[in-house]
């Protein structure tokens, strides 16, 4: 796929069996009733018991209603929901009044079931942008032969269900190998050692230069095991390992403070509506899958513009009389990035430890909280006592307050950053109603 795609090529309609169609939309029924009482339960959107309706009904749900589209899929450990959100944006844009074409899973549910819910209210929708669990990935390849397949980052997260990065980096390196020259173009990030080694056996990689700050999961070469130099190089540090011949690829973006540079040379400053730096190396990895596709650079950066608060993530909500700024942190990368952006005196932080977040919490020593020193913390969640210990040993002034609303309406303050686990997020969302 060296060449680049078209928007005006319209995939072919699915030819699924008759039994196949009569089977989905009998699913799709039931399982659109379950959303619907699931709603009227105030149980949430009722998207996710959807797709777990429709995958045990029809166990072959995913892949049947992935056929005759044209998908682009994001992955990685960190930013794949707000990615999506940029591409599915830029792809929209570039559409233009047959923006319906398109269907995206913009509530960031990334499993099979996830997929499939969104993929089951729009039938008729010939592209997918799909955020994709690190776990569906090697699926998605095989199942759905994406177009294009964004690999953003590696980092440990919810070991107990991941396990090892490697393993993950593994499976992807195997199914882009089986796919060969009928696999995705992969649009790539360059400056991490097991993307870059995951993506090696695909037959096409556009490569991203993006500005990470966080280098921790990326000590050691995943060919060899060798320890990685970092070299000078172009004004920042460029991975290389000395025992075999992986290193970091030339890349065609390079992400530069704020500004990105693309192939034909430009420097451009997207105008975006969500904060952190990281989000423009988020934007970098969207604008090249974007063009990739088809949408020429200007239009793929307007689309951006109008994502504001991608599945609640940069949201503001009103607890108890006090504005809350919602920030997402499911690991040490996300909280690097995170407790930058986190301005207020105090600053809210909820920790949990059910499945969605990991049961581990064993990654708050790997987070440098000793840059909250001389501002005041509000510990919430059920492991606000683990955070406390944490904090203890940072010097960091804090209190307790388990109940989520009353640690938000108690900081006396008119705004309050709160930075969460997953978990706390979405009950936050779910108050505010805004799931």
């Amino acid at each position: 796929m060296g060449a680049m795609s078209s928007l005006s090529t319209a995939a072919k309609p699915a030819a699924l069996a008759l039994v196949d169609r009569i089977r989905l939309s009998s699913a799709i029924l039931i399982g659109n009733t379950a959303a619907w009482a699931s709603r009227r339960a105030g149980k949430g959107s009722g998207a996710s018991v959807r797709g777990q309706v429709l995958t045990r009904l029809v166990p072959d749900a995913f892949p049947l209603l992935l056929r005759g589209r044209r998908v682009l899929s994001v992955s990685g450990t960190n930013g794949k929901t707000t990615t999506t959100h940029f591409l599915a944006a830029a792809v929209r844009a570039g559409l233009g009044p047959d923006a319906a074409r398109l269907v995206t899973n913009a509530d960031g549910a990334n499993l099979h079931y996830g997929i499939a819910s969104a993929l089951s209210q729009a039938r008729a929708a010939d592209i997918a942008v799909l955020e994709t669990d690190e776990r569906v990935v090697s699926d998605m390849i095989a199942h759905a032969r994406p177009e294009i397949l964004v690999l953003l980052n590696f980092s440990r997260d919810q070991l107990d269900r991941h396990h090892e990065i490697k393993a993950l980096g593994r499976a992807w390196r195997q199914a882009l190998q089986a796919a060969g020259h009928d696999g995705p173009t992969i649009i790539a990030n360059a400056c991490d050692p097991l993307v870059t080694w995951s993506a090696g056996t695909a037959a096409r990689v556009i490569w991203v230069e993006t500005d990470t700050v966080w280098h921790a999961d990326g000590a050691l070469c995943p060919a060899c095991g060798e320890i990685l130099r970092r070299l000078p190089a172009d004004g920042r540090d460029h991975w290389d390992c000395p025992g075999c011949e992986l290193s970091q690829p030339e890349a065609s973006y390079r992400v530069e403070g704020t500004t990105i540079t693309v192939p034909d040379g430009r420097s451009i400053t997207p105008d975006l509506q969500v904060p952190g730096s990281f989000n423009i190396s988020n934007a970098a990895c969207a604008l090249a899958a974007a063009v990739e596709f088809g949408v020429d650079v200007d239009t793929a950066l307007a689309g951006m513009h109008t994502v504001t608060a991608p599945a609640g993530r940069f949201a503001t909500a009103t607890f108890g009389g006090v504005a809350a700024r919602l920030l997402l942190a499911k690991n040490p990368a996300g909280w690097a990035e995170a407790l930058p952006l986190a301005q207020s005196d105090p600053v809210v932080l909820a920790i949990d430890s059910v499945a969605a977040d990991g049961k581990d919490v064993s990654w708050l020593w790997d987070v440098d909280y000793e840059q909250l020193a001389g501002r005041s913390v509000i510990c919430t969640g059920p492991r606000a006592h683990d955070l406390a210990v944490r904090l203890d040993y940072a010097g960091v002034e804090h209190r307790i307050e388990h109940d989520l609303v009353k640690a938000i309406s108690s900081a006396a303050v008119e705004r309050v950053d709160t930075i969460a686990t997953y978990t706390p997020f979405q009950a936050l969302l779910k108050m505010a109603g805004l799931r």
